[in-house]
């Protein structure tokens, strides 16, 4: 019941994790609520997972068998179908309380790892009125019921959001014979990857419908239609421009949240933009000894980042000692959606630092800056960026010169 560090979460990242600690000679356990490992990437079917890292067009479940084989291979210790009840520091360690059907347990680690993933925001979290009859989904649930259960939710739909989940739903459910009626983004732009745009909507011809909003449900027992509205500048339905559409099922794809409740309880400082843990550069949260990565940290475009951050969060993990830490945290400008890490410990070694970022919106030509104390220290030209498109930036930090009473900012700046 002793352990160097315990991976909260066994898919991607948490596995990646594990190995990754391991190797850098930690004594691992991995806590999993599901009966298996993976996470959702064993309900992805799709291929086009794993080209960054492996140079081969995967399916999902193809690209986390290889995490799930090195597990195995390592001997790494896993408790599945549990799920952490409480954590709390003592002595100098981490006591993580879980319960499963064997009972409650308890463990100690001297560092801990959370990699809890997401959730998907669901309708009623986007205030549709109505009643709430079967045949709401979100995105993922009528991915689980078509690809892992072999069950079609649906054989009219609508799908509310240009998530990538939904684009790829929207792909899946035709191809399964299924009429998707359109996409509709209440953004005036859409909310998924370019590539997914064309791979999932224009090459099946299923229309996107930008500007526009369910705003009813209807049905008592099982949904009967919806009605969608166009909307304002300002995102509120025109009435005017209400349009009631038959369908038997509404599939929500309007966007994922990170899971950390367990951090909150335990005192982790939570960032306002990303929904995450404010980390360093190491990966380390506020919490010393508490580490974050993968879509628990801040939600990726790909699950390449998702593993390269479970990597780099073990082996800190592994890594972790009780040294003075001389910690700054950067400021974030309008222009910018979130910038992650958030923090960068001077005592840690910085010479190589993976930064995370979206803008705000949508800039033409356009450059990232730092700033120390108001003045530009480094800077990137970019053509354009868009805020469904994570960017990754790798710097050596150490070539700065930056001082524990240095104000450091990072912006985006639109050329004229």
């Amino acid at each position: 019941m002793n352990y160097d560090v315990i991976v909260i979460g066994g898919g991607p990242g948490g596995l990646a994790a594990a190995i990754s600690a391991t190797e850098n000679g930690a004594h691992c356990l991995i806590i999993e609520r599901e009966e298996r490992l993976g996470g959702m990437l064993k309900q992805c079917i799709h291929d086009g997972f794993g080209l960054s890292r492996f140079g081969e067009r995967l399916a999902g479940p193809e690209y986390v068998e290889r995490f799930m084989d090195k597990v195995r291979e390592e001997n790494i210790e896993t408790s599945l179908s549990t799920f952490v009840t409480r954590i709390e520091r003592r002595d100098g360690s981490f006591e993580v309380v879980t319960v499963n059907s064997d009972g409650v347990a308890h463990h100690t680690a001297k560092a801990v790892v959370l990699a809890t993933g997401c959730r998907e925001r669901t309708a009623k979290q986007v205030f549709i009125h109505g009643t709430r009859p079967a045949g709401v989904y979100t995105a993922g649930t009528a991915q689980h019921f078509t690809n892992r259960l072999g069950v079609m939710p649906t054989k009219r739909c609508v799908i509310l959001g240009s998530g990538d989940i939904g684009l790829i739903m929207a792909r899946r459910l035709t191809l399964e014979g299924a009429e998707v009626i359109g996409v509709y983004e209440i953004n005036p732009t859409p909310s998924g990857l370019t590539r997914n745009i064309h791979q999932c909507l224009h090459d099946f011809d299923i229309p996107l419908h930008l500007s526009h909003t369910v705003t009813r449900v209807f049905g008592k027992d099982r949904l009967e239609a919806v009605e969608v509205c166009r909307v304002d500048e300002s995102m509120k339905p025109i009435p005017e421009t209400a349009e009631r559409i038959d369908c038997d099922a509404l599939i929500v794809s309007v966007g994922l949240i990170p899971e950390n409740e367990i951090a909150e309880s335990i005192g982790v400082t939570l960032d306002t933009r990303t929904k995450g843990p404010v980390v360093d550069a190491q990966l380390m949260t506020s919490v010393p000894g508490v580490f974050s990565c993968g879509n628990a940290l801040h939600v990726n475009d790909l699950v390449d980042f998702v593993s390269a951050s479970g990597e780099l969060a073990g082996m800190n993990a592994a890594r972790f000692a009780a040294a003075e830490r001389d910690e700054k945290r950067f400021e974030v400008g309008n222009n910018l959606m979130y910038f992650v890490p958030q923090c960068l410990d001077l005592n840690a070694d910085n010479s190589k630092v993976t930064y995370y970022f979206r803008s705000a919106k949508i800039f033409g030509k356009c450059r990232l800056s730092l700033y120390a104390d108001g003045k530009e220290i480094w800077k990137k030209a970019y053509p354009f960026l868009r805020p469904p498109e994570m960017k990754e930036l790798v710097l050596d930090m150490t070539k700065f010169d930056i001082s524990g009473d240095t104000a450091l900012r990072w912006e985006i700046e639109v050329e004229e």
